[in-house]
Formats: C-alpha cells, sequence, structure tokens
C-alpha cells in the first residue's frame, strides 16, 4: 500500500467537519476489532490502540483520532451497519460502519430466499447504505434471468448483477463499488461464495469451503470482520454468514424495501388499519385486484413487528443499565461515605 491517503482510504468532508482546532490525533481508519484493542491504519502506517472504551463500540470501518497509543476519539459513523445480536440479550451488534454499498450476496439456488433478501434490504436501507445484490453460481444455473428478475423486484434502489464469483473478469463486475477509496460490505449466507469474491477483490487467499449437496447451505469461512484494500482501489469488508438477522432501529429500511406497501397503507379509510378486514383497506383491494401478493403484505407486516419488539427491548435495556448505573454509583458512594466517617 503505497502513497496511502486519507482520501483514498475513504475520508471525505464529512469526517473533516468534525475535527475541531484542538482536537489532539491523527485519523485512522478501523480495519480490525480485538477484545481489548483496535488495529487501524492510516497514512502513517498500520497501529493497534488502546481503546478509551470497550472495543466492541467500535465497528470496522470506523474513523478514530489517535496519538499513537491510544485512541482519542471516535467520530462520527456516516453509515452503520448493525442488527440485534444473537441470544436473549437485547443488545444491538455493530457490523461495520463508513460502507458506501452493502453487497447482498447469494446464489442462483436453494439460498435464494426473498424474505432473506428482503431483510438484507431493510438493513441497508437502515444503515444509510446502497444495495447491491450479487447472484453467485450463475454459471451453473439454466435460468439466470428468473433470479435476476425476482431479486429485481424487490428494490427499486437495488442494482443486481450475476456472476461466477470464481471467475476473477466476472468478479472486476463488482469493481464499480470498490473504487476510488469506496467501501464495499459483503453479507449473505455462509457458502454462498463471499470469500471466493474477497479473494478476487483483494488479492488476499483465505480459506474457504463449498457449499453442501442437499440444502445448498455452506460452512462459515470468515469468522471475523476486518478492511481490506481492494484490487480496484477501494476497501472490501466480508463478514462472517449469518444464520440469525434480527433487525433492530430499521423501521426506515423496512419502509424502503416495502415503500409500494407504505404508500398503499396512507390510502386505507382507516388510519389504524390492520390491512386484514377492515372496509376500506387499500391494501386488500390490492390484493383481491391481484397488484399485490398477500404473501408480502405477511412479509411486511413480520418485519414491522419485529423491529419495533426489538428496538423497543434494545431501549429498555439501555434504560436499564442506566438506571443500575446510577444504583451502583450510589451504593459505592454511601460505602466511601461511611468508611469515611467510621475513620
Amino acid at each position: 500500500m503505497t502513497d496511502l491517503t486519507l482520501a483514498s482510504l475513504g475520508w471525505s468532508p464529512f469526517f473533516e467537519a468534525q475535527r475541531d482546532a484542538d482536537d489532539i490525533g491523527t485519523p485512522a481508519r478501523v480495519t480490525a476489532v480485538h477484545r481489548a484493542s483496535v488495529t487501524v491504519l492510516g497514512p502513517q502506517g498500520i497501529a493497534t490502540l488502546l481503546p478509551p472504551q470497550q472495543a466492541g463500540n467500535y465497528a470496522v470501518g470506523d474513523w478514530v483520532l489517535h496519538d499513537g497509543t491510544v485512541i482519542t476519539r471516535l467520530l462520527h459513523r456516516q453509515t452503520e451497519v448493525s442488527r440485534r445480536a444473537a441470544g436473549e440479550v437485547a443488545m444491538r451488534q455493530l457490523i461495520a460502519a463508513n460502507v458506501d454499498t452493502l453487497a447482498i450476496v447469494t446464489s442462483c439456488n436453494a439460498d435464494f430466499n426473498v424474505a432473506r433478501l428482503e431483510r438484507y434490504l431493510a438493513m441497508a436501507g437502515a444503515a444509510g447504505c446502497l444495495p447491491l445484490i450479487v447472484l453467485t453460481k450463475a454459471d451453473e444455473c439454466a435460468d439466470v434471468d428468473s433470479y435476476i428478475d425476482r431479486a429485481q423486484d424487490l428494490s427499486a434502489l437495488a442494482s443486481v448483477i450475476a456472476i461466477d464469483a470464481r471467475d476473477p473478469e466476472d468478479a472486476k463486475r463488482l469493481y464499480p463499488w470498490c473504487r476510488n477509496g469506496q467501501t464495499l460490505a459483503l453479507v449473505g449466507s455462509s457458502g454462498v461464495g463471499k470469500t471466493t469474491l474477497q479473494n478476487l477483490l483483494t488479492g488476499i487467499e483465505d480459506a474457504t469451503q463449498g457449499m453442501r449437496e442437499d440444502d445448498a447451505k455452506g460452512r462459515h469461512t470468515t469468522t471475523s470482520r476486518a478492511l481490506r484494500p481492494t484490487l480496484a482501489g477501494g476497501w472490501l469488508i466480508d463478514t462472517p454468514g449469518m444464520r440469525e438477522l434480527r433487525l433492530t432501529d430499521a423501521a426506515e429500511g423496512i419502509d424502503a424495501v416495502f415503500g409500494d406497501l407504505s404508500e398503499l397503507a396512507q390510502e386505507c379509510k382507516f388510519n389504524d388499519c390492520a390491512h386484514e378486514s377492515e372496509p376500506g383497506c387499500a391494501i386488500q383491494a390490492a390484493i383481491a385486484a391481484g397488484t399485490i401478493d398477500a404473501d408480502r403484505l405477511a412479509r411486511w407486516q413480520k418485519l414491522l413487528r419485529e423491529d419495533e419488539y426489538n428496538s423497543e427491548s434494545v431501549a429498555e435495556a439501555r434504560a436499564r443499565n442506566k438506571k443500575l448505573g446510577k444504583m451502583y454509583r450510589s451504593v459505592l458512594s454511601a460505602k466511601h461515605t461511611k468508611r469515611g466517617n467510621e475513620s
């Protein structure tokens, strides 16, 4: 990486505007997040830094200021890709930051799943990223056009390309989204070709594993996130395959994916229409006319319910943690006061 500049790393006026005259530290971009440290890359090279807060509060792709040893400031993110963490604990898991385009990778076989693609598209919308649907294994499919049409129908905002992820020339079709300092992030199930694409786009060889023939599901190959330079002059973030994608704070993204239903809902007779059997329901009228698929309505409502539940749970967890923190500080303060009086 010769002649590395802030601009070639993805620095923009958005980040420059956040710097103050009295800021201490040099700008650098987070390339990896570890248990207790953060690796960054800047014009001066690579550095491993100690964060002033938990390392989990940083995401690959973040911009920070540092003094060579410690991070002095985390800059506001232009985009933020996240989901609700797995498990029962209501926590938001950061996936990547400052991503320009979110490439949703699936394949032209049993892995292609409309409901899952809609979730990823909603994630992209909530994050503020441009969505790109990448259909792999196109060379093995006799009816690629049908997959392209089905993917394109999901969102007017998404670009769709079908490729052979093992073909270096085919992989170059992704160059427009990862050149000139732009950042492309790959998301999708395991085994659909994300690591293979990463290898071709970056020239870095990572281990890859094949698909299971019985259900077209892959095995995990990428186990952590990292920011890597691409051969096209931009940056790539590959992510581990997600078995569970639970959205949180994604209402805007869901509305972007289901914009047709959101607009129709405004025409319903009642503001609180549940779109079931109410008189004057514009959505049910469209379903009866055959212009809207009833299954699409069901998926939209499911995502809205899930997002509302997950978002409220995260907010409640934060409130509880804040309340517990105040209680702990109060108890500690009382103990210190008692010890002082006793001495």
